[in-house]
């Protein structure tokens, strides 16, 4: 017989904590697991070392601070990270390991990381997800990332082989996604 736990049982065995250099490979590991997942969006394939990016991401000058979500056992579900932005901050990554998506680790990683942000005296937090990812839209917007502050557009310039089909209205104005 298994027991189901219910998510709000699953989180409070998380700590939250600070990275350490001995979380390196599984947050290069979630890295690789984000990138793929956001190249599959688009129906494109990441690059075979997908969480080299992480090694440049440690060594941003504005990186505020990262965060480990652990589980009982130790090992690493989630991170997220702050990024100073003038006199607010953008969290970069937030990313939950597959097998624990809707656990709500994502929430008490953006929780956490908002406590941090207030602490440093920050007065607006922003992040970027993808615009097909909507998984990740619904947790952030339950997490109170209610307002749309900023728009990336892009143009294709290969239009045979178009990755945006759907599509969204924004004033008035239709843009695919």
């Amino acid at each position: 017989m298994t027991t189901q736990v219910s998510p709000a049982a699953q989180v409070s065995a998380l700590t939250i904590r600070a990275y350490r250099p001995t979380d390196h490979r599984e947050c290069r590991q979630l890295w690789a697991e984000m990138t793929a997942a956001d190249a599959g969006l688009y129906g494109s394939s990441s690059s075979d070392d997908s969480g080299a990016e992480f090694e440049e991401y440690l060594t941003r000058l504005d990186l505020s601070g990262m965060w480990v979500a652990t589980d009982v056992g130790g090992g690493v579900v989630g991170m997220v990270g702050l990024l100073l932005d003038g006199r607010g901050g953008q969290v970069e990554p937030l990313v939950v390991s597959s097998a624990r998506r809707g656990e709500g680790v994502g929430r008490a990683l953006l929780s956490h990381v908002a406590d941090q942000a207030r602490r440093r005296g920050l007065g607006q937090l922003s992040i970027s997800p993808s615009a097909r990812n909507v998984d990740a839209l619904r947790c952030l917007h339950a997490a109170g990332y209610d307002a749309l502050a900023r728009v990336t557009l892009s143009m294709e310039l290969n239009r045979r082989e178009s990755v945006f089909e759907d599509g969204i209205d924004l004033h008035s104005l239709r843009f695919r996604y």
